[in-house]
């Protein structure tokens, strides 16, 4: 088994830059996540360490070794695909058996290894059918399996859910999370839903135009995001911002279009924020709460009117007008009575406020404390057991 390293990165084409100075250290038999919108960079910088992608500069090792100018089948990779990449002519014990076949391998071995990796994916009754006899989960399970088969050293997989249904998502991503404990290997995952980056990673590279924005736990990245772009994209629904300004005549106020939110002078202080500055609020859908239910004493309440209500059964979605900005609410049940174009007054959890800078967009406090102990690449721990 082995980690993966990238020093200094970049991959370059003709007039576009698509990897920017890239570092990160994947320990040994961590599960680490590539995530970030379309254009990020997150599949390229798996390319160059699967070999599909030379590397402009910098340097790829997996393990101790430089693997730049290792040619793919000698880099003891093994790599899941979005399309399944699977032969259709053939069974799934031939697809599965296929590259072990031609690295030579004794026939016992092969036989062996293939209904190893059927009896882990549940793929036993399966292994006479042809792919097109399969539904998207079991043809999946097979590019999975052609994976095990070949018992590498790191696991790489580009978007492998993106063509299944909800449903089959969720089961797929459990079964990749027990796969990747039962096989106590280094997996790398590329994906732009950060739903699954949050589920599934042990830490998580969240890229955006080809940069490395910040290299955490998810827990780390959700709660002290190092800059705006962070903030807005981990999180589900996302982080609410609004730009307001420092102010207050004696007490300490964050002012915005319509609203004026009071705030302890504590929170300003540790932002390095001055009076009169442009700053920018952010606030979790679940730090915004409905005024009539217990523990809300003692927060501060913006009015707000409501625009649309999404009941998911187990919590609501409010979506709130807040000085003309779309803000959105995480309430529970019982705030089920709560209905479009009333007006409601909403509190505002600001021990949990994160405040960025309005030129920068650099964090200034994440979740009512100072976001400058929070590195943007963070020093690996243990990978936890599953």
């Amino acid at each position: 088994m082995a980690g993966v390293t990238y020093e200094h990165v970049y991959k370059r084409y003709p007039g576009n830059v698509v990897i920017t100075d890239m570092s990160a250290e994947v320990k040994d038999k961590e599960f680490v996540v590539l995530v970030g919108p379309s254009g990020s960079g997150k599949s390229t910088a798996l390319r160059m360490l699967a070999g599909l992608e030379e590397i402009s500069d910098g340097t790829v090792r997996i393990g101790e070794r430089v693997v730049n100018d290792v040619a793919p089948k000698d880099r003891d990779i093994a790599m899941v695909f979005q399309s399944y990449a699977l032969y259709p002519h053939m069974t799934v014990y031939d697809n599965l058996s296929f590259g072990l076949k031609l690295r030579k391998t004794p026939k016992s071995e092969i036989d062996k290894r293939v209904r190893e990796a059927a009896g882990i994916l549940g793929l036993e009754q399966f292994l006479d059918r042809k792919p097109k006899a399969l539904s998207g989960g079991q043809r999946q399970r097979v590019a999975l399996g052609r994976a095990i088969v070949r018992q590498p050293q790191v696991f790489l997989m580009d978007e492998p859910l993106s063509n299944l249904d909800a449903k089959l998502r969720v089961q797929t991503r459990v079964q990749i999370l027990k796969l990747h404990q039962r096989l106590q290997t280094t997996f790398i995952y590329v994906t732009h839903d950060q739903v699954e980056a949050m589920t599934m990673g042990d830490r998580i590279v969240v890229l955006n135009n080809g940069i490395v924005q910040q290299f955490d736990t998810p827990q780390t990245l959700y709660e002290h995001p190092v800059n705006l772009f962070v903030a807005g994209f981990i999180g589900s629904p996302a982080m609410n911002f609004l730009t307001v300004k420092v102010g207050g005549d004696g007490q300490s106020m964050l002012t915005g279009d319509g609203f004026q939110l009071p705030v302890e002078e504590r929170l300003l202080s540790e932002a390095g924020a001055s009076r009169g500055q442009e700053v920018i609020m952010g606030v979790r859908p679940e730090d915004l709460k409905d005024v009539r239910f217990p523990g809300r004493d003692g927060l501060p309440k913006i009015k707000s009117k409501v625009e649309v209500v999404e009941s998911m059964g187990s919590e609501i979605f409010v979506y709130l007008n807040i000085g003309g900005k779309t803000l959105t609410a995480r309430m529970d049940p019982r705030s089920n009575d709560i209905q479009p174009g009333q007006n409601v007054d909403v509190a505002v959890d600001t021990h949990h406020l994160h405040l960025f800078d309005a030129k920068s967009e650099k964090a200034l406090v994440s979740r009512g404390t100072p976001a400058q102990a929070v590195p943007a690449v963070a020093e690996a721990p243990a990978p936890p057991a599953r």
